[in-house]
């Protein structure tokens, strides 16, 4: 069983009136890259500076590897923090910047000299020692800014929205970076950002927040596959949500009876006792057909016109308007759609297909008010 590195119980953080962290408990377990992800607003960046000390909680226990740390400042607790800004020191050289925590504590020099090669050498910066910070690019002073974070072997990192100052190809380069330092030196890292990709791309686990809580905690698979309230439906990529009456049983489904009287199979456990659901269904997992192709019987279908048609490079995105009333978006692989000759167009009647196992149920959201 993993030890627990960082623990919150009912954490609450206030400003005036507002919630802006809403009875928060969680567990992150021992070097475990971890995301708090969501939009402005949702909690995520004060709970993050709570378990760094830059914030003291309205009420709750913060936990650092098994000792209460609620009410010590931040200067006292294990942990460093890593920011969008970077915050080098300008007048420093790159080694410099490195080994100022070090050098802070007194460490002798030959023990400063040896832990700086290493630390730029694990973020693939060997040879920047003597330079300056406006002599590197943002990509290079956002490495050096996680090596002088780690030099001093924190038991956490923390990470403010790091990458959000990079451009879109660096970031995405820096998110697999990233995962493979985090592997490398077995640290556990904290990280907020409001990027869904990148969390998925380099998180073990996520807590997808809203509204001062979070509404799921899970792998990214799960998240994804099976999110249980419409807000980590929407906000983790795009959904396809259908309000339904469960109808009975057939074949070991449960019929899910939509406006138009059209009858959708889930599987049964996703009914779990309720009438009234919200079916969701991610749109690559959706097959476009003519009406007169032959679909297997045990897929789901439902007959809609093409409204709209969008090429996006790896796929062509068509919004269909069903006729149970809501509007349907379907992503249609390129190479699929060029080897099989299906090219639809504005207006087309089609007929859309998936797999009821493919399927998944959300519930309603908690109101809580707003606060970041």
């Amino acid at each position: 069983m993993s030890e627990i590195d960082v623990r919150l119980v009912d954490v609450v953080k206030r400003f005036g009136d507002s919630n802006a962290v809403d009875h928060i408990t969680l567990d992150v377990n021992d070097g475990e890259f971890f995301s708090l992800l969501g939009p402005s607003g949702c909690g995520k960046t004060t709970t993050l500076r709570m378990i760094g000390g830059f914030e003291q909680p309205t009420s709750g226990l913060i936990e650092l590897q098994g000792q209460d740390v609620t009410w010590l400042p931040s200067y006292k607790r294990n942990v460093n923090t890593v920011f969008q800004s970077y915050a080098l020191f300008p007048h420093l050289t790159i080694e410099e910047n490195v080994a100022f925590g070090l050098r802070r504590r007194g460490v002798k020099d030959a023990e400063v000299k040896s832990r700086v090669t290493d630390m730029l050498r694990l973020v693939e910066l060997p040879g920047f020692e003597k330079r300056k910070p406006n002599q590197i690019s943002g990509g290079q002073a956002q490495r050096v800014a996680l090596a002088r974070a780690l030099i001093n072997r924190p038991a956490v990192l923390l990470l403010d929205e790091p990458l959000g100052a990079l451009d879109l190809k660096l970031r995405k380069q820096m998110q697999v970076e990233l995962k493979r330092i985090q592997r490398e030196v077995g640290i556990t890292f904290i990280y907020v950002t409001h990027d869904q990709e990148e969390a998925m791309t380099m998180s073990d686990r996520i807590a997808v927040m809203n509204r001062g809580k979070y509404e799921q905690l899970g792998n990214p698979e799960s998240l994804y596959e099976r999110p249980q309230t419409r807000f980590v439906a929407g906000f983790l990529g795009v959904s396809n949500l259908l309000a339904g009456t469960v109808d009975g049983t057939a074949d070991g489904y449960a019929l899910v009876k939509l406006a138009d009287d059209t009858r959708l199979r889930i599987p049964a456990a996703l009914a779990d006792g309720n009438t009234q659901i919200e079916v969701g269904i991610r749109p690559e997992k959706v097959r476009m057909n003519t009406p007169t192709d032959a679909i297997p019987a045990a897929a789901n279908q439902l007959d809609g016109t093409v409204t709209d048609v969008s090429y996006v490079g790896v796929s062509t995105q068509y919004i269909v308007d069903s006729k149970s009333g809501i509007p349907m978006t379907i992503y249609e692989q390129n190479i699929e759609r060029t080897t099989n000759g299906s090219l639809y167009r504005q207006g087309d009647a089609v007929r859309l297909s998936w797999m009821p196992e493919h399927t998944f149920v959300v519930g309603s959201a908690p109101t809580t008010a707003p606060g970041d």
